[in-house]
């Protein structure tokens, strides 16, 4: 007689659970497996945990999390950037509530430890209680290893990780391209929307780098669309492509000649950016610069994924924090320039809204697939996930593995990292 194994609080070996064109289903469900990545991966690799436009002044700081964990990402007074775990080093509780703002110092509101923008136990006290051999210098916050690359802070528990240039590797290219939406100003963070989704946190890594869904999930987001941008974000049967970048990244074209902002100025100004170039040149912008910031305004052609948590997707950030085995916050963080043009900055907000924001076209009707997923993996546990398609037909990169536009290359590289890492 065949017995029921419970799939939702049991540990499979990586080799059970991921092949090159499938997933087994406890990947979204197994509590367990939930557990072993948040040390496997979370606390192993680079993750991302803000953009330095956040904390652009000394002082500065903001919450964020790396997987589970409360972290705080501040600016000391001589201009580096700390990440340290919000906790107290005393009784446990967090030293920061509030989401963003300036300091000179961090506080615990149990007993008053005080603490230094990078970390650094300054004060607490009485502390002749503790006793003569008590050292300040070993019970600062819990500091994490901290690098950067285009104002992208990551931070990492592990000491003996890769430089985040080599963990970037292919995808560094990409980057660089997706900062050029400053249109020649730095880019900075104009805004996010957050909120929670009951999925597993890989649904949604696996869906920055799926076009397969787009013209049948948002298909009210393209009828909104004039004919001229309606075409442009019809792209399956384009030129675009999907490839593996290495390190489980990945990168998703989309609209080719977007890939580049400042190639082909000349090209026709598209239609819904007419009157922004029309009030730029009547603020006496200089055509090449009215060129590239209309330009600029609508995005890149491409998606860029970031194992395991951060994506660079078209106009936005998207990042994702996982919760627990169903259940991932999700944060889309509107890009604008820095000294930019107050103009161009609100078209791009407004963007940002039609697409990603609550009442747009696309987080609503994405947050429902992604709902559907994982109430839908509670049924026929023995059946597999694919992530097959293309997989036959692809070809080499410049970096890795290519595929159509619309295949699962990037889901395969995404999984392939995640296998490797949690076979460490």
């Amino acid at each position: 007689m065949n017995q029921l194994i419970d799939v939702k609080n049991i540990a499979l070996e990586p080799d059970q659970l991921v092949n090159n064109d499938k997933i087994a289903t406890p990947m979204y469900t197994s509590s367990a497996l939930f557990e072993q990545e948040q040390e496997k991966i979370f606390h192993k690799t680079w993750v991302w945990v803000a953009h330095a436009s956040e904390i652009p002044d000394k002082g500065s700081f903001k919450l964020s999390k790396v997987g589970r964990e409360p972290v705080i990402v501040a600016r000391d007074r001589k201009g580096n950037i700390h990440v340290m775990v919000n906790r107290c080093r005393h009784r446990a509780a967090t030293v920061c509530e509030i989401h963003k703002g300036k300091t000179s110092s961090f506080q615990c509101p149990y007993h008053g430890w005080g603490y230094g923008l990078d970390g650094s136990l300054r004060a607490l006290p009485h502390p002749e209680q503790y006793g003569d051999d008590f050292d300040k210098s070993l019970h600062g916050l819990l500091k994490l290893r901290t690098e950067s690359y285009q104002g992208m802070i990551f931070a990492t528990f592990n000491d003996d990780i890769e430089p985040l240039e080599d963990f970037l590797g292919a995808a560094k290219k990409w980057i660089d391209l997706f900062m050029k939406q400053g249109g020649g100003y730095p880019v900075k963070t104009l805004g996010e929307h957050q909120f929670s989704v009951p999925m597993n946190w890989k649904v949604q890594l696996e869906n920055t780098t799926d076009a397969y869904h787009f013209p049948i999930v948002h298909k009210s987001f393209l009828q909104s669309l004039d004919e001229e941008a309606e075409k442009t974000f019809t792209f399956l049967d384009g030129e675009g492509f999907v490839e593996d970048l290495g390190n489980g990244h990945s990168v998703m074209v989309m609209i080719p000649e977007l890939v580049d902002l400042e190639e082909d100025l000349d090209r026709k100004i598209p239609e819904r950016f007419a009157e922004l170039a029309q009030a730029l040149r009547g603020e006496g912008y200089p055509e090449d610069q009215v060129r590239r910031i209309a330009r600029a305004v609508g995005g890149s052609g491409f998606n860029l994924n970031l194992f395991p948590n951060v994506a660079c997707s078209m106009a936005f950030f998207r990042v994702l924090t996982p919760v627990a085995v169903d259940k991932t916050d999700i944060r889309h963080i509107a890009i604008g320039m820095e000294g930019g043009p107050d103009i161009a900055n609100r078209v791009r907000l407004r963007l940002h809204e039609h697409f990603q924001g609550p009442m747009g076209f696309g987080s609503p009707d994405d947050a429902e697939v992604w709902e559907r997923i994982q109430r839908g993996v509670d049924g026929g546990a023995e059946l597999p996930i694919l992530v097959n398609r293309g997989i036959e037909k692809e070809v080499p990169g410049e970096a890795g593995p290519r595929g159509h536009v619309s295949d699962e290359t990037g889901m395969r590289a995404a999984y392939a990292m995640w296998k490797r890492m949690m076979q460490e």
